[in-house]
């Protein structure tokens, strides 16, 4: 591995470390480094907070601090260059007078897209970039998505038996699929999202908490489809005691951690709620369910990754059929005790003439 590999690896390390916690930010961390010896380090840890260069400063002890304009910032997303919850970090590394910048990869949105190279470069300061570049695309690409086209990452997630069902036929009998160790991943998964998204019938018949309780972090904003307004107030959905939003055809009202988000319920449902959840900067979903909604999504060719959880010895015969996913390709299967879990990434169709 080649020097420059080596510390933005350390840089992609640090950067995850805000998974769940800095959205609708990237996560980004930032080594600083002389004559080949880490003097500070840092990450983006909280929305609202110092960036990954700020943080990587500060760090550097008092001792070390008069090298700072003799290092190299390795740095997994283009520094910024604007005014938003904070100064440009372009600003501070002028002013820190430090010589040369490597880039992992630059940052697409419009506020930024290179103007914060350019800036580096016209201070006369050495930018490198496309260092690991596909990895760093990768750690971010629920931003990235988001800001190029102009909708959340969509992530589909469902449990299923070994025969296929999600549920039994009478919808009233609650099926428990998934053991208690693959609970605590999905757990995990909510933390590191922004928006968690069901339907009706799923807010009905299971009135889940969609919240994050076997694992530590935020839990996601609840997102629930309830068309006619005609769910009880009882449910665990609606308490208020997570910020949550009800999609409906009726009215467009704020009541505390309650927002009723008004849109048309046409037959682009899918089209709609990305346009909603864009305007409301929610830059990634789990979509729970139930089966129509998923299969919706699937329909519409519009998701990005789908993690569906088989518990391989539980067989019921009938029930509710688990979506067909289409244009799919495998990216991984773990085991969870008897759960196989298996991620699917979604795969353009060719087209052909």
């Amino acid at each position: 591995m080649q020097v420059a590999e080596y510390y933005m690896e350390r840089c992609i390390q640090l950067a995850r470390l805000g998974a769940g916690m800095v959205a609708p930010n990237p996560m980004v961390g930032a080594v600083l480094v002389h004559n080949d010896r880490i003097i500070g380090e840092g990450w983006h840890r909280q929305y609202g907070g110092p960036h990954a260069e700020v943080n990587c400063i500060a760090s550097v002890q008092e001792e070390d601090r008069h090298l700072i304009s003799a290092s190299v910032m390795y740095v997994s997303l283009e520094p910024c260059a604007h005014f938003g919850k904070t100064p440009p970090c372009a600003d501070l590394i002028i002013h820190h007078r430090i010589p040369e910048v490597v880039v992992g990869c630059r940052d697409p949105f419009d506020a930024v897209n290179g103007k914060g190279i350019e800036k580096l470069q016209q201070a006369g300061i050495k930018v490198t970039t496309g260092v690991l570049e596909t990895v760093c695309l990768q750690l971010n690409e629920r931003f990235f998505t988001f800001h190029t086209k102009k909708r959340p990452f969509i992530i589909l997630k469902w449990a299923q038996t070994a025969d296929g069902f999600i549920a039994r036929e009478n919808k009233s009998e609650r099926l428990l699929i998934s053991n208690s160790e693959t609970n605590t991943l999905v757990h995990k998964w909510r933390s590191e999202e922004a928006g968690i998204l069901v339907g009706t019938h799923t807010a009905l018949y299971d009135n889940p908490s969609l919240t994050n309780r076997l694992w530590t972090g935020p839990s996601p904003v609840r997102l629930v489809l309830d068309r006619e307004l005609k769910l009880p107030a009882g449910l665990h959905l609606l308490d208020g005691q997570q910020a949550t939003v009800v999609f409906n055809a009726q009215k467009q009202e704020q009541q505390e951690n309650l927002l009723y988000y008004k849109i048309s319920f046409d037959e682009k449902i899918v089209e709609q709620l990305l346009t909603a959840l864009y305007e409301l900067k929610i830059i990634s979903v789990i979509v729970e369910g139930g089966s129509q909604l998923l299969q919706s999504f699937i329909d519409a060719g519009i998701w990005d990754e789908a993690r569906v959880i088989t518990n391989t010895t539980l067989f019921i015969g009938n029930g509710l059929a688990a979506p067909q996913l289409q244009n799919q390709s495998l990216v991984n299967t773990i085991l969870s005790g008897t759960d196989s879990i298996s991620t699917w990434q979604y795969t353009s169709p060719n087209i052909t003439a």
